[in-house]
């Protein structure tokens, strides 16, 4: 398999040294010096760019017919445009918050409890995320996927980083030395606290579920996400 790589900083070289580890070819390392050249050879693009570049690098591979793998965060108010355009084009996408195996197990997980959890009013939740200094974004875009989860399966509304209203989650942000990333969601009472957590050692998962996605999404049409990589509403 040929991969175009859209973004080559610290993600995008694991990235790359796991893909040649599977066996595949990099036919373009793209950063902000270089242009496009190579990506109409590519089987599949994935792009770990920024944010202000996001929505271009993607949209240069549903015009070149190349289906692309985003793991960029900071940049979903352009998600439904995108969807649109990869629809119109017949292209093929997957945008995550996180490529972790993992993390995606750890999204389930937080949904099944923020289930359970809903019939208890005694509980609130709030979360905590942890990352490097470099990261762009705050909060993570793992954290705000982890809300959603929450909101999704509760009666609360929405997240906030500021003093949180009764149907607000708290989303705490740290940016400490060079974790990979730390994630925390916390149920607490007046009598005790339970507490799910997921700690990455290192960029290797993120680097390794992106190179999975991309391996899946050859010959498939049209807009997809983790689960249906991993079976997991199977």
């Amino acid at each position: 398999m040929k991969i175009a790589l859209l973004g080559y900083g610290k993600m995008g070289q694991v990235i790359e040294r796991i893909a040649l580890e599977r066996g595949h070819e990099i036919v373009l390392k793209k950063d902000e010096t270089n242009t496009f050249e190579g990506l109409l050879d590519a089987d599949v693009a994935i792009d770990f760019s920024v944010p202000t570049a996001a929505v271009d690098n993607i949209s240069s591979c549903f015009d070149a017919n190349v289906p692309v793998i985003s793991g960029t965060t900071g940049w979903l108010e352009h998600y439904d445009a995108v969807v649109a355009l990869c629809n119109e084009k017949k292209g093929a996408f997957i945008s995550s918050s996180n490529f972790s195996l993992g993390v995606n197990l750890f999204f389930e997980l937080n949904e099944y409890l923020a289930k359970i959890m809903s019939k208890f009013d005694s509980y609130t939740v709030e979360m905590e995320e942890i990352h490097h200094t470099q990261k762009l974004d705050a909060p993570s875009g793992t954290a705000i996927s982890l809300a959603k989860g929450v909101i999704k399966n509760s009666s609360y509304t929405n997240w906030t980083l500021d003093h949180p209203k009764k149907d607000q989650i708290h989303i705490e942000t740290k940016r400490i030395g060079t974790v990979p990333g730390t994630h925390t969601v916390t149920y607490n009472s007046a009598v005790d606290a339970i507490e799910i957590k997921h700690t990455a050692h290192n960029r290797e998962g993120f680097a390794l579920g992106a190179v999975i996605a991309a391996e899946w999404i050859i010959g498939k049409k049209g807009v997809f996400t983790m689960k249906d990589v991993l079976e997991l509403d199977k």
